[in-house]
């Protein structure tokens, strides 16, 4: 694989605070007009390129790297005589890296220290299915702006016209055109208020009256249900750890905001 140098400086970039204080015994892979360049900050860009699947660790990597290494530490030195080092913008720019980085490293240390267990995962899994529920519905709807449009909608199906053709007219432009089809969904995937309209509903039936939520009136039609296709715990696993961690550091700020004195 050949590694695009735009990939290999975004790579240095992500891992270069990481090494503003190795021990002075560190072995250096260069010296740049007297400035040293650690060898192990090249060693963790390589293991990072080869953890993304970038390339492979070789001595042409690892040359590409040296190189760019060496690129980023002429133009530090460059942009510091310049003074650029201490310019306002720069120097706050600088500072909400710094604290990215340090709060960055605080999440990964609670949540290696706070972990989602299983019982957590099959817990929120099980909460999933639950609101989910075990049937899908194929549902189309109409949305008009207010109930006499909505009532007269649903005459004109009585009389005989057709759903489709009157979804044309439905405020609701990215299924207007398509008959009103909404697709294959579950309950918890709409509004509660409609939710309980489609519920009631019979394969092919259309509600008897208007369904009002916060966007306007439906007129709602079922075309079929089906059983849910579920994923499993196992497909969907990381996804809620991911979730649970995020919400569990969430939990923790906001637990810091409330003991914190803000005046």
């Amino acid at each position: 694989m050949t590694f695009k140098p735009a990939r290999l400086l975004l790579a240095l970039i992500a891992i270069a605070a990481s090494f503003a204080n190795l021990p002075a015994s560190a072995q250096n892979l260069a010296v740049v007009n007297g400035k040293a360049i650690p060898s192990a900050r090249a060693d963790q860009a390589v293991k990072q390129v080869v953890a993304q699947g970038q390339g492979q660790d070789s001595p042409q990597l690892r040359e590409a790297v040296k190189q760019q290494l060496i690129a980023r530490e002429v133009m530090m030195q460059e942009a510091v005589k310049q003074g650029y080092d201490k310019n306002p913008e720069v120097k706050q720019a600088l500072e909400s890296a710094r604290q990215t980085i340090v709060i960055n490293a605080l999440a990964r240390d609670y949540i290696t220290k706070h972990p989602v267990t299983d019982a957590e995962v099959k817990a929120e899994y099980d909460r999933f299915v639950k609101t989910s529920g075990d049937k899908e519905y194929h549902v189309r709807h109409i949305l008009l702006d207010n109930e006499a449009d909505a009532n007269a909608v649903i005459a004109k199906i009585k009389g005989g016209a057709k759903f489709e053709d009157l979804a044309k007219q439905s405020k609701d432009t990215g299924s207007a055109n398509n008959g009103g089809d909404l697709d294959w969904a579950s309950p918890s995937s709409f509004p509660p208020e409609f939710a309980a309209g489609l519920t009631g509903l019979q394969k092919g039936q259309v509600t008897e009256k208007p369904v009002k939520t916060q966007v306007g009136y439906h007129v709602i039609k079922l075309d079929d249900i089906r059983q849910a296709k579920l994923p499993t715990l196992d497909e969907v696993k990381p996804q809620i750890q991911d979730s649970l961690s995020q919400q569990k550091l969430a939990a923790f700020q906001e637990e810091m905001v409330k003991k914190a004195k803000v005046q």
